[in-house]
C-alpha cells in the first residue's frame, strides 16, 4: 500500500462522510496537485465531474480511454468538452499490436462468443491502457454511483485500488440519477446525445444498446451477460 494504510483510507471515509463531491474534490486537487487524475469515461456523471474540475483546477488531468470502437457521439463529446471548459482531455489508446493478434486469431467481435473473449477484448482496449494513465499518480478519480449496478453496492468514497497502486476517490458514489441530471441541467452541462436516444450507460458501440422503460440503466451494457458480471475490469477488485 505504498505509505498509505487501510487505516488511512478508513479515515478519510469518516472525514468525507457528510461532505458534498465539490469538497471532496477540493480537498484531493490540492493535497495531491500533479499526482491526480480523472478517468471519464465521458458518461452523464463524469460531465459532472469534468465541470467541477475545471472550474478547481483548470490544469488538472483528465484522460479517457479510446477502444477503438467508440459510439461517433462520444468522439463528438469529447471536443465539445473540450471547447466549453478550455482543457485538454488526454486520450489513451490501446497497443495496436495486442488489437490485431486478438481480432485476427479470434475475430472482429469475438466478445459475443464468450465471457472470457470479452474480457480479453477489455482488457487489452481498457485495463492496459488505464495502467499507462495511471503511472506515477497517487489518486485516481471516477464517476461510480452505487445506483449503476448491483455489482457497485459496496463502493465507498475512497477506496485503496489494489490493481493499480493508488488511492480511487469516487465523489459521485452517493448521486442518484435524478441528481446527476438536476445539475447537468441547471449547469448547462454537455453530454452524450445517445442519453436522449435511451442509452443511460454509453460504452463501446458493438456493446451497448438502448434500453427498454422497465430495465435497469446498465441493463444495454454488455446485455447478453448476467447483471452479477457486468464489468469491463477496471473497477473491479482482484480475487
Amino acid at each position: 500500500m505504498n505509505n498509505i494504510t487501510l487505516d488511512t483510507i478508513e479515515a478519510l471515509n469518516r472525514k468525507f462522510e457528510l461532505a458534498g463531491a465539490h469538497d471532496i474534490l477540493t480537498y484531493f486537487l490540492q493535497n495531491y496537485k500533479g499526482k491526480i487524475a480523472f478517468a471519464s469515461s465521458m458518461g452523464a456523471e463524469d460531465q459532472v465531474i469534468t465541470e467541477m474540475i475545471a472550474k478547481l483546477d483548470r490544469e488538472a488531468k483528465i484522460f479517457t480511454l479510446d477502444t477503438g470502437r467508440m459510439f461517433p457521439e462520444t468522439y463528438d463529446l469529447i471536443e465539445r468538452t473540450n471547447a466549453r471548459y478550455k482543457i485538454n482531455i488526454q486520450i489513451y489508446f490501446p497497443e495496436k499490436e495486442k488489437v490485431e493478434k486478438m481480432v485476427n486469431s479470434k475475430g472482429i467481435n469475438l466478445f459475443y462468443e464468450s465471457i472470457e473473449n470479452r474480457k480479453l477484448c477489455c482488457h487489452i482496449r481498457k485495463i492496459e491502457p488505464l495502467k499507462r494513465a495511471l503511472q506515477d499518480l497517487e489518486v485516481w478519480i471516477s464517476g461510480l454511483r452505487r445506483s449503476q449496478s448491483i455489482t457497485r453496492k459496496d463502493v465507498k468514497v475512497v477506496e485503496w485500488d489494489e490493481n493499480n497502486g493508488l488511492i480511487k476517490l469516487n465523489p459521485l458514489i452517493e448521486w442518484t440519477e435524478a441528481r446527476v441530471w438536476d445539475y447537468i441541467e441547471q449547469n448547462n452541462i454537455p453530454y452524450n446525445k445517445l442519453h436522449d436516444q435511451g442509452f443511460p450507460s454509453i460504452g463501446c458501440q458493438p456493446c451497448t444498446r438502448a434500453i427498454e422503460p422497465d430495465e435497469d440503466i446498465r441493463a444495454g451494457r454488455w446485455w447478453w451477460e448476467l447483471p452479477e458480471g457486468k464489468e469491463c475490469g477496471l473497477h473491479v477488485k482482484e480475487g
